[in-house]
């Protein structure tokens, strides 16, 4: 992988870069659809090429492992021959799901034990094993085991899993790098950075990831319950440190003004399930705010989904028409406001990286920050 930094915006942190892999090339800030099981919830992948213009997905390596199985991806070549995606992909390592959705856990030196959400079969996760099975599930950009400690950790918690996550590091690069991609094409792995909301864990985390010279970073455990301005003193800490020719990765968020507040602070990379979840249960994002399509106020509202008059799916859907899908609980309502969603990302991150590189950025997002949380 290689990462250029084309521009960092004067009066902010705020870059515009250009990552590239064998899958294609990625021009940052972006923001990576979810497909946590090889697939973006109720959305094609050529809808997530034409119509949404998704640079890089998702998978997830806890839920790959568990369906349909790295036997069965590496059976197929991985996963994009599995899915058909033929762009640049990313796998989380799992860490997480294990400790959200796992029935019973174990946390140890030797790696993570857990009992399967699906069936209750028992599973053990060890840096190595993780590894192995990125590499098997064939991702561009990989994922390191962690933990992700709740926002509200007191500091002895907190420091303890720094303690195991740092380890895990350490035996994740040190296998990743005794080992060789499968399928023809380069992988490269992230550290995370984790400490949740303690300045002196973060700047260690920080500068112990920052020491295996990686192709980029991750920052991990971040929007988990702590409040949203100690997330954003989070990022400011951890990017003074991480290095600038590097992209990085703000893990699992977020609303679409959070993802602006973090470009400033200088992320790279976002991804969330945000925008196709809310969009399944009718909350749609826009230029001037926040729509939910099941009120009744947009029954006989004929306007395009965006109030600017900019549609994000087709120009034939009116709130109106979409109002009476969710109502009529009508399937074809989930895809479109899933793309419709998902493309208003896409497209708010390339309008940041436009205004960054003509230096305009910091004074746009203001203007863009009111907007974007209002409830129409």
């Amino acid at each position: 992988m290689d990462f250029q930094l084309l521009h960092t915006e004067s009066s902010s942190s705020a870059r515009a870069g250009l990552i590239t892999t064998d899958h294609g090339q990625i021009e940052t800030p972006i923001f990576m659809p979810v497909g946590t099981q090889g697939a973006v919830k109720a959305v094609h992948m050529r809808e997530l090429a034409d119509d949404i213009k998704a640079q890089i997905i998702l998978g997830n390596t806890y839920h790959l492992y568990l369906r349909p199985g790295i036997d069965i991806l590496r059976q197929a070549g991985g996963l994009h021959r599995f899915n058909g995606w033929k762009r640049p992909i990313l796998t989380d390592s799992g860490g997480f799901q294990v400790f959200s959705l796992a029935k019973i856990r174990k946390l140890s030196e030797e790696g993570c034990e857990f009992a399967s959400h699906i069936d209750g079969s028992r599973h053990l996760f060890t840096p190595e094993k993780v590894i192995d099975i990125e590499r098997s599930i064939g991702a561009d950009i990989i994922m390191q085991l962690d933990e992700c400690p709740p926002g509200t950790s007191d500091y002895k918690y907190a420091r303890k899993s720094l303690t195991l996550t740092e380890h895990w590091l350490k035996r994740c690069m040190d296998r990743f790098r005794e080992t060789q991609p499968l399928y023809g094409y380069s992988q490269t792995l992230f550290p995370i950075v984790q400490g949740c909301v303690y300045r002196d864990l973060r700047e260690e985390s920080a500068k112990y990831a920052a020491n295996f010279e990686a192709e980029g970073y991750a920052i991990g455990g971040l929007a988990v319950g702590e409040p949203a301005e100690m997330m954003y003193e989070m990022i400011e800490v951890v990017n003074d440190i991480l290095p600038t020719d590097r992209p990085r990765y703000l893990m699992g968020v977020g609303t679409p003004w959070n993802l602006l507040e973090a470009i400033e602070r200088g992320v790279d990379m976002f991804d969330c399930v945000m925008p196709t979840r809310n969009g399944r249960n009718a909350q749609l994002f826009t230029s001037q705010g926040i729509i939910n399509l099941r009120n009744k106020k947009w029954e006989d509202d004929f306007s395009l989904l965006d109030p600017t008059g900019t549609s994000f799916v087709d120009t034939a859907y009116s709130k109106a028409y979409v109002h009476h899908l969710f109502k009529a609980r009508e399937i074809l309502a989930l895809q479109i406001a899933s793309i419709h969603n998902l493309a208003f990302y896409l497209h708010l991150v390339g309008e940041a990286r436009k205004h960054i590189l003509d230096n305009t950025f910091t004074h746009w997002k203001h203007q863009m920050i009111d907007q974007l949380q209002q409830r129409l």
